[in-house]
């Protein structure tokens, strides 16, 4: 889409980095109490200090409005040939989807991964049929399933 950009987004842009992720969270789990136990300037302060391996990047539109967002984590594995990239967080408003936004925000993502020379970029989709159609999409994209991720809270 032609009036629609991607911008990489600063720590100093947190309070927009945290709205979109937060209304991605809210869709996927209704009212959403993944932020509910989470202390906001313990994350803020972690969210500085790996300022280096934390990345976001942005979709707006022509009015300057943010209708995307992905958020993009520097990680390491043996398996993965050392440094890697985890998608962790991706959305595009609902309007704005089959445009081509998602795209582009992968494209952003890829280049990125291939500037820091990494071999992968890793993601998650929720594993629900209401959320096929979102696996498809990483498939056409080149990423291939692997098996699930569990998670265990500490």
């Amino acid at each position: 889409m032609s009036n629609l950009r991607i911008k990489k987004l600063s720590l100093a842009e947190r309070d927009t980095i945290l709205a979109l992720v937060h209304t991605l969270l809210g869709e996927l789990e209704g009212e959403s109490d993944e932020f509910a136990g989470i202390d906001k300037e313990k994350m803020l302060r972690e969210l500085t200090e790996n300022k280096e391996r934390f990345n976001a990047f942005a979709a707006l539109n022509e009015r300057g409005e943010y209708v995307g967002i992905l958020t993009l984590v520097e990680t390491f594995a043996i398996y993965a040939g050392g440094n890697y990239g985890v998608i962790d967080e991706m959305y595009v408003a609902p309007e704005y989807r089959s445009l081509g936004v998602g795209k582009m925000l992968l494209a952003a993502a890829k280049e990125y991964g291939r500037q820091k020379r990494w071999l992968r970029l890793d993601v998650t989709a929720p594993p629900e049929e209401e959320w096929q159609r979102t696996v498809k999409f990483y498939e056409r994209e080149g990423f291939v399933f692997t098996g699930p991720k569990l998670r265990c809270k500490l």
